[in-house]
């Protein structure tokens, strides 16, 4: 799935930026960060762009 960065608290994300999402845990989405880490982020701060 592919989502785009909607939030604006994340420090190691950029606003409207696509990003893969890994894995759906506890849910939550693990993505990586602009840091080249997988996180658990909340589903809130996204939209989906690709199912």
């Amino acid at each position: 799935m592919k989502v785009k960065y909607i939030g604006t608290s994340g420090v190691s994300l950029t606003k409207d930026s696509i990003y893969d999402v890994l894995s759906v845990e506890e849910g939550c989405y693990r993505i990586v960060d602009n840091t080249d880490e997988d996180y658990l982020f909340s589903p809130d701060e996204f939209e989906i762009v690709e199912e």
